[in-house]
């Protein structure tokens, strides 16, 4: 069986949108939702591309989320904003979110929303990036299924609760990180894909010991980032996230997989404008700076460079949207089955790899 299909970007966005579309969703939020997924896919964090339609098609024909909600915002005070998110698409309850702080920071210098009862959103460099975009220092932060056993447990209580740092001007630095030591969905991708082992420092078993064994891994748990460390910037993001908005903590939250309670998933977007401490160009030159002292650290044994957060992303981006995105042949199969359910023609333009 051939290893992967190519697909360019344009097609994959279109497809995807289709399905989405397909599914109930309304042209505009559909094609955000497509934009964001696909958007992961070209930086090659495929964990968080395409390979979660199936989720997010069963969560909609479900009706676990609200298609239509606008959401609306709670409370504004201030630097400060809650925005509740209705049982809405993640997707589009970020893009709102997202706005609101840029528009706080611009008044203020800062701007903090803290958003409840949203959905999945996709990777956390999608909406940390789009404040970058207009002109902030982006920070996005989420929190998740409570599929990670807290440091020296075994039992599951919190999510992998992701942490974006996205800056202004050149592509310098950009920080896109689960806080346990994988996100989980790479992990579910190694099973989708029918990887026996997964690397060691991965994931535990069920009883808390460390296991490279894919099965072992989705019956246990992501290991925390550094230990009681990764621990500790969970509970972080709790806070910034479900704390201070008032949504659901922890054991609390549902998810694509936790079919058993509503996800209301909790989110937190701080944009910083920069220009309130220096221009954005010098700021920008010293990040240069920054980053070169960084990557002029001579590399330990077996590494070529010193990478800086953002470096592979923007590497495979680049070599992507010029010749397409790989997507293994199990994924694509399950797209396909999806578009035959739901009536949506699939794209010609494919290139098969044996």
């Amino acid at each position: 069986m051939p290893a992967e299909i190519i697909i360019h970007a344009g097609p994959l966005r279109q497809f995807t949108q289709s399905l989405v579309q397909a599914a109930g969703v309304p042209e505009v939020p559909a094609a955000l939702v497509a934009d964001s997924l696909v958007a992961a896919n070209l930086r090659g964090v495929d964990s968080h591309g395409v390979q979660l339609l199936g989720l997010y098609m069963e969560a909609l024909q479900l009706g676990r989320a609200n298609v239509h909600a606008t959401g609306r915002i709670a409370m504004e005070s201030g630097a400060c904003a809650v925005f509740d998110g209705q049982n809405g698409l993640g997707q589009v309850m970020a893009a709102q979110a997202c706005d609101i702080a840029v528009r706080l920071a611009r008044t203020h210098g800062i701007g903090f929303v803290a958003v409840r009862d949203s959905n999945h959103f996709g990777a956390a460099a999608y909406w940390g990036q789009r404040m970058a975009d207009a002109g902030m220092l982006g920070m996005a932060f989420c929190n998740a299924s409570p599929q990670a056993a807290p440091w020296q447990g075994r039992e599951a209580r919190l999510g992998t609760n992701p942490i974006c740092v996205a800056l202004p001007g050149d592509n310098v630095w950009l920080l896109d990180m689960a806080t346990t030591t994988v996100a989980i969905n790479r992990i579910w991708k190694a099973a989708d894909d029918g990887e026996p082992e997964i690397p060691p420092g991965w994931a535990v078993d069920k009883h808390g010991l460390p296991t490279t064994s894919t099965q072992a891994a989705v019956e246990g748990f992501p290991t925390p980032l550094g230990g009681y460390k990764g621990t500790g910037l969970a509970i972080i993001v709790e806070i910034l996230c479900s704390a201070l908005s008032g949504g659901a903590m922890a054991t609390e939250v549902g998810g694509l997989r936790v079919r058993k309670q509503p996800m209301r998933t909790s989110q937190a977007f701080i944009a910083i404008d920069v220009t309130r401490f220096m221009p954005l160009g010098q700021f920008t030159e010293r990040m240069r700076r920054l980053r070169d002292m960084i990557k002029t650290t001579a590399p330990a044994a077996g590494y070529d460079e010193v990478l800086m957060a953002g470096e592979p992303e923007w590497r495979a981006e680049s070599e992507r949207l010029q010749n397409g995105i790989p997507i293994t042949v199990p994924i694509w199969n399950k797209l396909l089955e999806l578009a035959a359910k739901l009536g949506v023609t699939p794209p010609a333009e494919v290139t098969i790899m044996g």
